[in-house]
C-alpha cells in the first residue's frame, strides 16, 4: 500500500522534472537552439490530447455506448493530416499580428474588437473549468486507488521483476 506521503514526494519530483526540462528548454532557445522545432515535439505534443479524460471518460463511454466514443478520437485524428498547413498558416498570423492568445487571434480575424476578445476569453475560461475540475477528480480516485491497494498483489509480477530487468 501506497502512503501519502510517498504519493506526494514522487508527485513533487515529477514536477521537479517538469520544470527541469522546461527550464533546460528556455536555455536552449535564449542560444538559438530551440527544441521547439524538432518534429519529435511536435510528435510528442499530440500526447497532450490523451488525458484523464482518455483515462477514466473515456473507458467508460466506450463500456456504456460501444463504438459511440469512436468519434471523440476520429476528429483529431483526421485533422493530423492538415495539422502542417494549419499551423503554419495561425504562426505567419500570429506573427505578423503580434498575437499572442487564443482571444486575440480570433479578436484579430475581427477588427481587433476589444469586446469579442474579452467574449472569447470568458468562453474559454468557462469551458476550460469543468475540464480542469474533470482532471482533478481523476487525480483525487488515482491517489484514492493507490492508496487502498498494495503496490504488488499479483506473486507472478513480483516473479517476473528479476525477468524484466
Amino acid at each position: 500500500m501506497l502512503g501519502p506521503k510517498v504519493i506526494v514526494v514522487c508527485a513533487l519530483l515529477y514536477l521537479g522534472l517538469l520544470f527541469a526540462i522546461a527550464y533546460w528548454a528556455d536555455r536552449r532557445a535564449d542560444r538559438k537552439r530551440s527544441v521547439i522545432s524538432s518534429p519529435t515535439v511536435y510528435a510528442l505534443s499530440l500526447a497532450v490530447y490523451c488525458t484523464a479524460w482518455t483515462f477514466y471518460g473515456s473507458v467508460g463511454r466506450a463500456a456504456a455506448s460501444g463504438i459511440g466514443f469512436l468519434p471523440i478520437y476520429l476528429g483529431p485524428t483526421l485533422i493530423a493530416a492538415l495539422w502542417g498547413t494549419l499551423l503554419l498558416k495561425m504562426i505567419r498570423v500570429s506573427k505578423a499580428q503580434r498575437i499572442t492568445s487564443i482571444a486575440d487571434f480570433i479578436a484579430s480575424r475581427y477588427g481587433k474588437s476589444q469586446v469579442l476578445g474579452g467574449i472569447v476569453t470568458v468562453i474559454a475560461v468557462l469551458g476550460v473549468v469543468p475540464y480542469i475540475a474533470l482532471q482533478l477528480k481523476a487525480i483525487s480516485q488515482s491517489v484514492t486507488i493507490m492508496q487502498s491497494y498494495p503496490v504488488v498483489n499479483d506473486t507472478g509480477v513480483v516473479a517476473a521483476i528479476p525477468i524484466l530487468q
